[in-house]
């Protein structure tokens, strides 16, 4: 993850080497020994400081979310979406992290990455100008759209005729993404129509069954 690999401890090599394997190839195949070799470092070093590959990919998990907390709030700055430097310095890291995370979050046995996920995102609204009727709904709505981009990176790429993990293929999907979140598919009246008759179905549903 970083240019100068050799300026980093053992421990965030062998931290950095873990994701950029697990994002990958993902977290079932990338074995220890891999994870070592990559680092440049003994198995028994990596277990000593990670105790395991469990241990390994909690501290990956720590890591990415609090990393990618920074790039956002980064990207979120004054003017910074308008800044192309601010754009192409971020790019890199935050697609390894962002692959990652979706990795270690579909094949994790419990949902703490998604809650942690979800933690972040009420942050972010609370600070934001839309106030949604139902916050929990919208931002788990909200995430699964964003993992489904990462989930279906074979069928993105193919589609745009470059891989999407790439600084050009990431920047086309960016680019997708940016549009379709600024150009409303509903007038604001078009929403409130719609809202109302879910609302008057739910209410109709729930009379029948009672």
């Amino acid at each position: 993850m970083s240019s100068a690999n050799g300026d980093l401890t053992a421990r965030a090599r062998i931290r950095d080497a873990a994701i950029e394997l697990f994002a990958e190839r993902g977290i079932a195949p990338a074995t220890i020994r891999d994870i070592a070799e990559r680092a440049g470092v003994s198995s028994g070093l990596l277990r000593h400081h990670f105790g395991s590959k469990d241990g390994l990919r909690e501290a990956c998990d720590e890591y990415a979310m609090s990393k990618m907390t920074e790039i956002r709030e980064r990207m979120l700055g004054p003017n910074a979406m308008a800044d192309p430097a601010i754009l192409a310095a971020v790019h890199p890291a935050a697609m390894l992290l962002q692959s990652y995370l979706v990795r270690s979050m579909m094949e994790a046995s419990s949902t703490s990455l998604f809650d942690a996920a979800m933690e972040s995102g009420r942050v972010w609204l609370q600070h934001a100008d839309h106030h949604p009727g139902d916050p929990d709904a919208y931002l788990a709505v909200l995430i699964a759209m964003k993992i489904s981009m990462f989930l279906m990176r074979d069928q993105i790429s193919q589609v745009l005729g470059q891989d999407m993990t790439t600084p050009a293929g990431h920047r086309r999907m960016l680019r997708a993404s940016i549009e379709i979140f600024t150009l409303p598919m509903l007038t604001t009246e078009q929403g409130e129509q719609a809202l109302k008759a879910l609302d008057s179905l739910i209410g109709s549903t729930e009379r029948e069954q009672s």
